[in-house]
């Protein structure tokens, strides 16, 4: 287990341990009183995991999926008997996952009945600028506008989220998240598990105080109570066959490493951008915030009756007891199983030759202060400016430094899918061998990327994706043209 000591000592540690004292008017009022009470952390494996709710398309023409969204504020029971308030997407937490199919376009129309502007990002995406979900074009209270996604990209497993700027972290802390499945016939032609085999497993972290209510505080100690698919450390019974587990961080800082209680192998075939050119079988894998991670679990090697826990061996805020277990998957019947995992997935296509270099330096101040801020290249975020200028139809490599000695980052880059290098001068691990749009960078340490702008002009965003740093300023805005 990665305790908080150890983490330290590598740079993951300080990953929301309120370094920055940073912080802004929480959106929801708080009673300082119970917010000070922390509730207790509710009993282990107790509920059912649910699965995410599907939505369905409002009208279907030739060419496209229209769907209709309602932002709005609800009241739903996640701690057992108690109700919490939650900003959602058409009152679902997490929001509804949309099924999408590469080629065709995918229309949404957002309407905004929260107090609080808004702007929704399609996280992994291709897509114009109108579309992207920029921080600044936001949906005012009582509005709505059409959101298109061409989908013109390869198959990944994506998700949607807040992204108005210093509200981001709150809106998305509070409820506002949801996955967005891209498919094609590459995936569709492969024998993994499918159908109900095929599970989105969405995690991410909350403080509750002893009314059962959110508490939001910039780089939160407390945020010590684990969600997955919105529900505190539940149960999921499987079949003793294989499962495909989709994998998504939802967590505004936190970081996740995933392991069996049994040691058992895990066998990753995706990550942000897709499959993995060839699966890989690990023990554990590591999630930041807005990365995604499929595996393959064979459930066949337990017999009926067994039970087997998901683990999280980073432990750098909370206690073992509190954060150390995510959820417990307990055998309950056999199954036939048709599927397999190839041992070639796709072929990724070859790079091409690189036409220019840069350099990125991503740093917050870490000594603390209510006016704490994070930098790109020793700036913060200013929508009026562009800080890279790039050709459309370029290809280049990106060496992304985290200059913190303590506080670790993520790198995400709108528009486009990368792929990783090098890290640390080595080449990349093979989890990080597809395509990826978020990546882990270490404090004091360099990730080498290269990305092609090849789709699309106009100007978008890269930043951290702990979504708290970025809320200070930690983004920068590259123009493609």
């Amino acid at each position: 287990m990665v305790t908080r000591r150890r983490l330290l000592g590598t740079g993951l540690a300080a990953a929301g341990v309120g370094l920055t004292g940073a912080s802004f008017t929480p959106l929801l009022a708080v009673d300082p009183a119970k917010a000070s009470q922390p509730a207790a952390t509710p009993e282990l494996f107790a509920t059912p995991m649910p699965k995410m709710p599907v939505l369905r398309p409002t009208f279907r023409t030739a060419t496209a999926d229209h769907y209709d969204v309602t932002m709005r504020p609800v009241r739903k029971e996640i701690l057992p008997g108690v109700q919490t308030d939650l900003l959602t997407y058409n009152g679902n937490f997490p929001g509804a996952t949309i099924k999408a199919r590469s080629g065709r376009t995918v229309v949404v129309r957002q309407r905004n009945e929260l107090n609080v502007a808004t702007s929704v990002h399609l996280h992994g995406a291709s897509v114009t600028q109108a579309n992207d979900g920029d921080p600044m074009d936001t949906l005012a209270p009582g509005g709505e506008r059409l959101y298109t996604y061409p989908n013109k990209q390869p198959h990944a497993s994506l998700w949607y989220h807040d992204h108005a700027h210093h509200v981001e972290s709150e809106n998305v802390y509070r409820g506002l998240h949801g996955s967005y499945l891209l498919t094609d016939g590459i995936e569709d032609n492969l024998p993994l598990p499918k159908g109900q085999y095929d599970v989105e497993i969405g995690i991410r972290d909350a403080n509750f105080d002893s009314a059962g209510q959110l508490v939001y505080v910039m780089d939160d100690l407390q945020r010590t109570t684990l969600l997955t698919n919105g529900v505190p450390y539940p149960y999921f019974q499987v079949a003793a066959r294989k499962y495909r587990l989709r994998f998504v961080n939802n967590a505004n800082q936190r970081f996740l490493g995933l392991q069996l209680s049994d040691g058992s192998d895990l066998v990753q075939i995706a990550s942000d951008g897709g499959l993995l050119p060839r699966p890989h079988t690990t023990k554990s894998i590591v999630l930041t915030p807005g990365e995604r991670i499929d595996v393959v679990v064979d459930f066949s090697r337990y017999a009926v009756g067994d039970q087997v826990v998901l683990e999280n061996n980073v432990i750098f805020n909370g206690t073992p007891e509190q954060v150390g277990k995510v959820m417990r998957f307990d055998v309950v019947r056999t199954a036939e199983d048709p599927s397999s995992v190839p041992p070639v997935l796709r072929t990724l296509p070859a790079l091409p030759k690189p036409t220019n270099q840069r350099a990125i330096q991503m740093r917050m101040d870490e000594g603390g202060g209510a006016h704490a801020k994070g930098y790109m290249d020793g700036k913060s975020y200013d929508p009026a400016r562009v800080d890279s200028s790039i050709r459309f139809g370029a290809s280049e490599i990106w060496s992304v430094t985290n200059a913190n000695s303590q506080v670790p980052h993520n790198f995400h880059m709108h528009l486009v899918q990368f792929r990783v290098l090098e890290r640390g001068g080595k080449p990349p691990a093979p989890g990080e061998s597809g395509l990826k749009d978020t990546v882990m960078v270490l404090a004091g340490e360099t990730v080498k990327l290269q990305a092609t702008f090849d789709s699309y002009r106009g100007s978008y965003l890269y930043h951290c994706h702990m979504l708290d740093h970025s809320a200070m300023g930690m983004m920068a805005t590259m123009k493609i043209s």
